[in-house]
């Protein structure tokens, strides 16, 4: 019986193959000027060669500003986007603009950029000239300028919405017009109507405090977004439109989730309005404008699966269209049961095609899929660092033109020693090169250090890294020989060894004399634990480990040398650690640094005052850091490669294992 997830849908005059959708977002892989650069490109072309049916471009601007996203503003960019949309269709495979407006006057703040710029340039031509006075005049001018540009902006990004003349907005649904256009003659498929930016910020009672006919009441509020949809239909007729309807949901405690958007009975409504003004489809997803990103893409264990799906399905009984839903629809399984009770027609699939981006061929062909972890590490924490986006699981993002899986030119006998994160992927690439792969773990179980991580709160789910390796290797051939340390005449019985045997905690540096302490792993690994707990050390490990104590129910102090804890933790989770942290009263005490400790006593000093400062404890938990394993290469005569931990003077995070792993097989010769 055919997957439902593959059964074709039609959406305005557009056919989909399949209810695979990549729903917009922001990637940080076009060009400086916003055009579809190469790197854009063979991203959108992997999700295409993977089967996703329907791929939306996000945050496309139709004006030119300094926003790090696609632009479309000007007829001489057409021919880039015609070559995206001409890419795609080769795999049959529709795209989709999401076009935005910023929450703040473009050409004012611009105007402002480009005078400051002036100014500069004058100010370079006085030095140039040796008029030192002019010189100094121009570059305070300068900063003032630009001071005051960022002042402008930070305003407008509140207040933009309430303030914006309705010439502005006439001037902005008319960019958005003739941006539509232009990607009707580009050959694009469709446009997405970003409703959770300025249309969102519109129709938000949390937002709009306007007093004109686009303030005040349900009909006004709403009133911007239809304009938009209609001007959207006049200027691009054959282009079907769908709409990203955001929806400020309600938590656990009652407080409101989003501002920029609608409440729950209102969207719903405002659903039936965007039908009858001839959207196609209605994206039905959480509102923004929050100033954290974790509202609307939330880390592991902090939401529950597919939880955006009870208002898509609200929406979904009180229209005719197709309604996408998104939301932590991590599975296959979920996804198909989503569409069998009817609930939503299409399945955005997000940072799950990060993680793997042939979902749909895998669907066809049984092939196990490897799920997102929902960690926010490589996409979530990218897109507000402003970094490109990647997984952590996926060693291919951003670079598919050149890092792929290669075939092997003859297939060799491969020894992977190590069932870590970095072995199990070393394990993969090499059997889907074609190599004969045998995986040595000393122990009873794969997953290395991952099998740890998985312990503290909301942590669970990134044992799904583990599962798929599981599941996947034996399909591959791999041999796993558990429980079995490999000898120097076993592996010279291969062509080439992939070392990755992982790392260690760290002994403490400082004296220690008669003092109960344990190491981070062995707590995390089952230890028992009890009293006053001090853990040394405040780095993610070390932060995880403390919570795991804290909801044990034991009195945690963390100690860290450095002015805050967790410093590498994405912003998504810190402020779920935070809450935890105040929950169960967890003492931080950061750039204190431990001299010694005797008697179960931590002697240290305060580095801001050089105050001394003593910390009793019942158990010291060492959270150090962690220092690679050796392994002796002396009596190998084959090849051999490290990867991982122990490839380097740093221990590695998890994306830096997959891709030490990944680069360690694919670069056997």
């Amino acid at each position: 019986m055919e997957k439902k997830l593959l059964q074709p849908i039609q959406v305005g005059n557009m056919t989909l193959k399949n209810r695979i959708m990549f729903p917009p977002l922001t990637t940080g892989y076009e060009e400086r000027d916003g055009s579809i650069g190469p790197r854009s490109l063979h991203f959108y072309e992997r999700l295409a060669k993977g089967g996703t049916a329907y791929v939306v471009i996000g945050d496309v601007a139709p004006v030119r500003t300094a926003s790090p996203t696609p632009k479309l503003y000007d007829d001489a960019q057409i021919e880039n986007f015609k070559q995206l949309a001409d890419t795609l269709h080769a795999y049959d495979c529709k795209v989709a603009l999401q076009l935005f407006h910023p929450e703040y006057d473009v050409p004012g703040v611009g105007r402002m950029i480009v005078q400051a710029g002036m100014a500069r340039q004058a100010a370079a031509a006085a030095k140039a000239a040796g008029n030192e006075a002019e010189c100094a005049a121009k570059t305070a001018e300068a900063e003032t300028i630009t001071r005051n540009a960022y002042a402008k902006l930070h305003h407008d990004m509140q207040h933009f919405v309430s303030e914006a003349t309705k010439e502005q907005l006439m001037q902005i649904k008319a960019s958005i017009a003739a941006a539509a256009s232009r990607a009707e003659k580009a050959g694009i498929d469709a446009i997405e109507v970003h409703g959770d930016r300025l249309l969102g910020s519109l129709c938000s009672t949390l937002l709009n405090h306007r007093t004109d006919e686009y303030g005040g009441s349900f009909e006004n509020r709403t009133r911007y977004a239809l304009e938009v949809v209609a001007a959207i239909k006049e200027a691009a007729p054959d282009l079907a439109v769908e709409y990203k309807l955001p929806v400020v949901t309600v938590n656990e405690d009652g407080s409101l989730r989003g501002k920029g958007g609608l409440l729950e009975e209102e969207a719903i409504a405002f659903a039936q309005r965007l039908e009858q003004a001839g959207v196609d489809m209605i994206q039905v997803a959480q509102a923004n404008h929050t100033g954290n990103m974790g509202d609307t893409i939330p880390p592991m264990g902090s939401m529950p699966y597919n939880w955006t799906l009870p208002v898509a399905r609200k929406v979904k009984n009180v229209i005719h269209i197709p309604v996408a839903t998104v939301g932590r629809v991590v599975s296959v399984e979920a996804g198909e049961k989503i569409l069998a009770d009817g609930d939503a027609d299409v399945i955005g699939y997000g940072r799950s095609l990060l993680t793997d981006p042939d979902i749909a061929n895998k669907v066809a062909s049984g092939e196990c899929i490897r799920e997102c972890l929902n960690c926010n590490k490589g996409c979530v924490d990218a897109i507000q660092g402003r970094r490109y986006i990647s997984c952590v699981l996926n060693a291919e993002n951003g670079d598919e033109a050149t890092i792929f899986i290669k075939p092997a030119e003859s297939s060799k006998k491969v020894a992977v020693i190590g069932g870590g994160i970095a072995g199990l992927e070393a394990a993969r690439v090499a059997a889907k090169r074609g190599h004969k792969v045998t995986l040595f773990e000393k122990t009873g179980k794969l997953g290395g250090q991952i099998l740890l991580a998985a312990v503290p709160p909301r942590k669970s789910e990134i044992l799904r890294a583990v599962e798929y390796y599981e599941k996947i290797l034996p399909t591959l051939g791999v041999e796993l020989c558990l429980n079995h340390e490999a000898t120097s005449s076993e592996i010279n019985g291969f062509d080439h060894c992939i070392v990755a045997v992982g790392a260690h905690n760290m002994v403490l540096p400082m004296p220690v004399e008669n003092s109960r302490v344990i190491s981070s792993w062995d707590v995390l690994g089952g230890a028992e634990v009890s009293g006053r707990c001090v853990v040394l050390g405040g780095g993610l490990v070390g932060t995880e480990t403390a919570e795991y104590l804290a909801s044990k129910g034991l009195s945690v102090t963390i100690v860290e040398m450095m002015g805050q804890v967790a410093a590498g933790e994405s912003g998504t989770v810190m402020p779920l650690i935070t809450k935890d942290f105040a929950e169960h009263q967890v003492k931080q005490l950061v750039n204190t640094r431990v001299s010694r400790i005797q008697d179960n006593v931590i002697y240290a000093v305060n580095t801001q005052d050089e105050t001394e400062v003593t910390i009793p404890a019942d158990t010291i938990v060492n959270a150090l850091g962690s220092k690679k394993n050796e392994w002796d290469v002396s009596g190998i005569a084959c090849p051999v490669t490290f990867a991982g931990d122990c490839a380097g003077e740093r221990t590695a995070d998890i994306a830096s294992a997959i891709r030490g792993g990944y680069h360690a097989a694919n670069d056997i010769l």
